[in-house]
């Protein structure tokens, strides 16, 4: 099989089209072209009036060494790499006769949680799922409820529950993250299996959207369960137990659970999200190793679709081949901060996403459809520990709750939002209505100064920011853009640090993992990390070294 990058054809190309491309690369005929696979279509619209789609093919051809031969050396062209995902050896009989003692527990059942979950129960190795909120159609009734009524529920809502923030998001599987292993195509094929469109395989930029995550996630669980894995919903970890090892480490012993239970655990995988406040602060009280990390703030921005998409596409607007456009942006301000473009959702809503009372935040939120009005995206400025908050590991919670209790206050309570038009926020004005874009985020908005309720230097930043932006995409020139704010909980302001064994650097058995420990940044990077954590716990399991093993683990932030 022969690996085929860079294939460019235009948009009305036959299926034939193809075909003939890749037999033109390889230099053989059509004829001898045996079968032919996507693994990637994107497309380039750097040229609005020339889009071309971008393909990496799989080709199988009649004399692959004479093809080979020949084109040695050539770019864009070269054995097909093997992605098959393979699972660790560890002698999963044995261990699994030890299981009543050594069944390892997964902290959340967000989509690192899930995909460790997933791994561990496809290895025979019986994992105990605690999850604070609730099943993802129960947690769904109680985040709508938040939208339309202002009702929130602090343990089920957009945050907490089964599915994890991802649930109620765009649903992005791309990420900048490393994998050489492939790890991703394995996330991308038990999604597929669970019910989500065989499109994700291909596709350079592949969502699912809300609705369709929620089935997904409900069968990825019957899964996890026929396999002998365990869920306790409704269950919240109050205390880290832990026990002097002979070695004079710390090492796990157990968990003392919301209903007063203890849960013995020498394996535990900390996948509890960015928004875990307690339990990040329980961890630090037990003097689990962590540090402070930069996150990102600002507010969401929406402008009509029908904007961008002419922004993006020009004539070309409206091919389903293009679907609603997306786009990204950045610019470096003159304080040296960067400001970007963060979870940018095509055709969608702004919503509620606050898991604490009385306060205020913001998320963005797609269908699969994306064929809501307008696009949204979050508009943010990189902070920085030690000089915006102090550089102590819980500092950035107690920066987003002061700002989050800003934005409550300023909307008048209710849950409602801060809104303003850009043309007001630029010209240092407040609003006191909002022009032709409607904004989308329930329960209302109210028309004020967002400047009340964002750092100074924040606002200053956005405001230098949008008309760079507008230098790269027409449609940010819109004064009746409108701002939403805040947007505080872009990735986890603190990391709890592990080593290459994927093992907190002073509490042995105890992994942190995804985005809750700083080691991802939305849904998909979250849960290639989960199956790398996965792993690590069950080399350790059967007396191996897992060193190394979760080295790649990096944040790549596309939410």
């Amino acid at each position: 099989m022969l690996r085929l990058t860079e294939v460019r054809l235009p948009l009305d190309h036959t299926p034939e089209d193809l075909t003939h491309a890749a037999a033109d690369r390889m230099g053989v005929g059509p004829d001898d072209v045996r079968s032919l696979e996507i693994i990637r279509r994107g497309y380039d619209a750097r040229q609005r009036g020339r889009i071309r789609l971008v393909y990496t093919l799989d080709a199988e051809v009649a004399d692959e060494a004479a093809v080979l031969a020949r084109i040695a050396g050539k770019p864009n062209i070269s054995p097909a790499p093997d992605m098959a995902y393979r699972f660790v050896d560890i002698n999963a009989p044995a261990l699994t006769s030890r299981l009543d003692y050594l069944r390892p527990v997964v902290i959340g059942a967000g989509p690192c949680g899930l995909m460790a979950g997933l791994i561990l129960a496809q290895m025979g190795l019986r994992p105990i799922i605690l999850e604070r909120g609730k099943q993802v159609r129960e947690r769904t009734v109680d985040t709508f409820a938040l939208w339309r009524r202002g009702e929130l529920t602090t343990e089920s809502n957009v945050q907490f529950g089964e599915g994890g923030a991802g649930t109620f998001s765009d649903g992005k599987l791309y990420s900048q993250v490393s994998d050489p292993r492939h790890l991703g195509r394995k996330v991308l094929q038990e999604f597929v299996r669970a019910g989500a469109p065989e499109e994700i395989l291909w596709l350079s930029k592949p969502h699912i959207g809300t609705f369709r995550l929620v089935s997904m996630v409900g069968h990825m669980r019957a899964e996890i369960e026929a396999a002998g894995g365990e869920y306790r919903f409704g269950t919240r970890v109050e205390d880290l137990l832990t026990e002097e090892a002979p070695e004079g480490e710390l090492r796990v012993s157990g968990l003392r659970l919301s209903d007063g239970s203890v849960l013995p655990a020498r394996h535990v995988i900390l996948a509890v999200g960015h928004s875990a406040r307690d339990t990040f602060a329980m961890l630090h009280d037990r003097g689990v190793v962590m540090k402070a990390k930069p996150f990102s703030m600002g507010v969401r921005i929406e402008h009509p679709q029908s904007l961008i998409d002419e922004a993006r596409f020009g004539s070309q607007a409206g091919n389903s081949l293009l679907g609603a456009a997306d786009y990204k942006l950045v610019h470096h301000a003159s304080d040296g901060r960067g400001v970007y473009s963060f979870c940018m959702c095509p055709g969608g809503t702004v919503v509620a996403a606050t898991s604490e009372e009385g306060r205020v935040v913001t998320n963005g939120m797609s269908q699969y459809s994306r064929a809501e009005r307008n696009a949204n995206a979050g508009i943010v400025v990189e902070l920085r520990p030690g000089e915006d908050y102090p550089d102590e590991p819980l500092a950035g919670v107690e920066w987003q709750r002061y700002w989050e209790r800003k934005a409550w206050e300023v909307g008048g309570g209710g849950y409602r939002a801060p809104a303003q038009r850009v043309g007001d926020f630029l010209a240092g004005r407040p609003s006191e209505t909002l022009g032709s874009v409607v904004p989308s985020y329930k329960p209302g908005v109210t028309p004020t100064d967002l400047s009340l309720c964002l750092p100074d230097f924040v606002v200053t930043a956005i405001r230098e920011a949008l008309p760079a932006f507008a230098g790269k995409l027409d449609a940010f020139a819109l004064e009746d853009a409108v701002m939403t704010g805040i947007e505080t909980r872009t990735s986890s302001p603190l990391r709890i640090t592990r080593g290459d064994d994927g093992q907190s650097l002073n509490t042995r058995g105890l992994f942190p993992a995804g985005e809750g420990a700083g080691y991802a940044g939305g849904i998909f990077s979250a849960a290639i990390d989960g199956i790398r954590i996965a792993e690590a716990v069950a080399l350790d399991l059967s007396g191996q070294q897992a060193d190394g093993l979760v080295r790649g683990g990096k944040t790549g932030v596309y939410g």
